[in-house]
């Protein structure tokens, strides 16, 4: 497939310009001919870089999204036409993926579409939060506002993701390097070394056993551990296929010491702020509590926002579903109960989206200055493990002279 930078005119005989992708030039000039366009000038575009390895994998990044709303936002509150507002973008955007949506959405419009319907036929880029954000303040005519509030929580959101991602990148190099440099000392180091205390023929301690054993076994079957790492990875995302499956690992994470209440406070944050935010555009409750089922990923909240919806519909109390539940602290349910009888549920909502990603904060720091210790102190007790292992036998071999 190759991408196509086109000027054309519609029926109505106005300029329309952006990209298209067909496998040629000849099949691009059918495609846009189907569109009732009629081309003026096409050329091929050459993307390199990041461009093109995000567009052989069909995604776009939070962070291109990120930037995307902002520069969108701006544009729109500079008075800038939609249209001409998403054909600036299409010059803007890096990512190959998302500069040919917005070329499309831009032409959708031009033909007479809301930019929310646009926007929904693409529901790998723009999720139905983000849709229905948009068509809030489409209808609020407050789109400015809207996108430049959208912007706002999606950086925020993509903020957070990154300080999460960062915190768990070093115990993960570290673990995955020790493993390697295990793996690769029980394969070849190990067995150098056990060979002469085998020969010697005493008994041998247990954990000298253990160690040849385990230098053993990976020796002759470490073709084991990418098929059984393999067998595992697919085995889950089968079995991530039946509701059951998923709502049992995402029970046990949440009940995970440390990390399950960070897990807990990572979904509580993402619904606060996603309903916050739709309400502030102007979503009724309901359909927003519809939406952010879909935006928080873990199936114990997904469960209780549907039923906090049912509740609602039955005329319930926004947190009695809340108030019953394990995995919400007591606060929450309290601040939205207040917040839904005063009418300020939205203002309650950034209150409560404000405390617990500064305590967020503080869990990743706190995990930050404990894991250098923790790492340390486990590298320690492997390493004494394994020098005890060779050591002690030798030592005995030496006295028995």
């Amino acid at each position: 497939m190759s991408v196509f930078k086109y000027r054309a005119t519609n029926k109505e005989g106005r300029s329309a310009t952006g990209l298209v992708e067909a496998d040629s030039e000849s099949a691009a000039i059918d495609v846009l001919k189907e569109k009732g366009l009629e081309i003026v000038s096409m050329y091929e575009t050459s993307e390199t870089g990041a461009g093109v390895f995000n567009y052989i994998l069909g995604r776009v990044s939070a962070k291109d999204l990120v930037s995307f709303s902002r520069q969108f936002s701006v544009l729109i509150s500079a008075n800038v036409a939609l249209v001409q507002s998403l054909k600036l973008l299409v010059e803007q955007t890096k990512n190959v993926k998302l500069k040919m949506a917005v070329s499309e959405i831009a032409d959708d419009i031009d033909e007479g579409e809301r930019l929310s319907d646009a926007l929904g036929k693409k529901p790998l880029i723009f999720s139905k939060f983000y849709v229905n954000v948009v068509r809030s303040g489409e209808t609020s005519g407050k789109l400015d506002e809207v996108l430049n509030y959208l912007a706002d929580e999606l950086e925020k959101d993509y903020d957070m993701n990154s300080k999460i991602r960062g915190a768990m990148i070093y115990p993960v190099f570290v673990f995955f390097g020790l493993s390697a440099v295990g793996v690769l000392m029980m394969i070849f180091v190990v067995p150098k070394l056990t060979a002469v205390i085998t020969e010697s023929g005493g008994e041998l301690p247990m954990a000298t056993k253990v160690l040849i054993s385990v230098s053993g076994f990976l020796r002759n079957f470490w073709w084991l551990i990418p098929l059984f790492a393999g067998g595992v990875f697919y085995g889950l995302r089968y079995a991530f296929k039946f509701p059951e499956a998923k709502f049992a690992l995402d029970r046990f994470t949440l009940r995970l010491p440390i990390f399950g209440r960070l897990l807990q406070r990572i979904y509580l944050v993402r619904f606060t702020r996603s309903l916050h935010t739709l309400l502030i555009g102007g979503v009724n409750i309901s359909k927003a509590l519809a939406i952010v089922a879909e935006v928080v990923d873990n199936r114990v909240y997904q469960e209780l926002i549907l039923d906090t919806k049912k509740e609602i519909e039955d005329g319930n109390s926004i947190s009695s579903a809340f108030s019953a539940s394990e995995v919400v602290p007591s606060m929450v349910s309290q601040m939205m109960s207040i917040g839904e009888k005063t009418g300020k549920l939205d203002i309650i909502l950034g209150r409560i989206t404000d405390f617990y990603t500064r305590e967020i904060n503080n869990i990743i720091a706190n995990l930050m200055t404990l894991m250098e210790p923790i790492i340390m102190i486990v590298m320690g007790v492997a390493v004494g493990l394994m020098v005890a292992a060779i050591i002690l036998p030798m030592y005995q071999m030496a006295s028995n002279f």
